[in-house]
């Protein structure tokens, strides 16, 4: 096993698990980066161009394709993590997934919803489960680092949403599977954590952009821009080098103030 900490990133092609991989680098981790796309022969965007930037912090990067809610997937994507390092430092649950069409919380479909659910909750759950046991038997024997799983939910975890219902619902599950996962790890000293992104400048944002920019200049936001993945990268990399080691199950929200109730 490397001296380095090592942190998986799930998602980790482009936006906000792109910002995580940059950010723990800068930081001297170790990267795992696992997306479902994957090119070598693109340079320009995903997992390769991604690895390009980690390693240019001296820090190594494996890339890895792999289908979170294909759950025969995880077994082989965490046996090519272990094979190339050893360990699992951090887990970063940040894969997901919006609705591919926008509907009215009455006409929502169960397809729709299936879909969702089976990333942004279904498959999290069961790669942190085998994350989890196998970042168990490690810390055991004393071969990690500020152990700890990350949870990436969102403010729609509790902020309604009625024209993409089914991604509010994952989002909150998930927010409870984080705190399930806390309280079970305790007695390993796995300690884990939720982070909730606001309005997030990202590819999945970017059909909404112009209704956001007008939002945000509204005063939707409090601080009075969007959010970019390096605040979340930010977020991750001091829960992740153990500033944070007395408070396992915190909740901490990256949104620019719209956590603040105000009239």
């Amino acid at each position: 096993m490397g001296e380095k900490p090592v942190v998986l990133v799930t998602g980790a092609g482009r936006g906000i698990g792109r910002g995580i991989a940059i950010s723990c680098a800068e930081a001297g981790f170790d990267v795992a980066g696992v997306d479902i796309l994957y090119d070598p022969a693109n340079k320009d965007s995903g997992l390769f161009e991604l690895q390009r930037k980690v390693e240019e912090q001296k820090v190594s990067f494996l890339p890895v394709q792999g289908d979170i809610s294909a759950l025969h997937d995880h077994e082989r994507i965490l046996k090519e993590i272990l094979d190339f390092y050893g360990k699992v430092d951090v887990l970063v649950n940040n894969a997901g997934i919006a609705p591919e069409k926008r509907r009215d919380v009455l006409t929502t479909t169960a397809d729709s919803f299936d879909r969702v659910i089976s990333v942004n909750t279904r498959g999290t759950f069961f790669l942190t489960q085998r994350v989890a046991v196998q970042m168990i038997e490690h810390s055991k024997k004393g071969c990690l680092k500020n152990p700890c799983i990350i949870f990436i939910s969102s403010i729609s975890a509790e902020v309604s949403s009625p024209s993409r219902a089914e991604y509010c619902i994952s989002k909150a599950a998930l927010s409870q599977a984080a705190k399930i996962f806390a309280d079970r790890l305790t007695e390993f000293a796995i300690n884990v954590y939720e982070l909730r992104p606001g309005i997030i400048q990202t590819d999945m944002t970017a059909p909404v952009k112009e209704k956001y920019d007008k939002l945000i200049k509204e005063g939707l936001v409090p601080q009075r821009r969007w959010g970019f993945p390096e605040d979340v990268g930010k977020a991750v990399v001091a829960l992740a080098g153990g500033f944070f080691s007395y408070s396992t199950g915190l909740v901490l929200e990256i949104s620019g103030g719209m956590n603040i109730r105000h009239l």
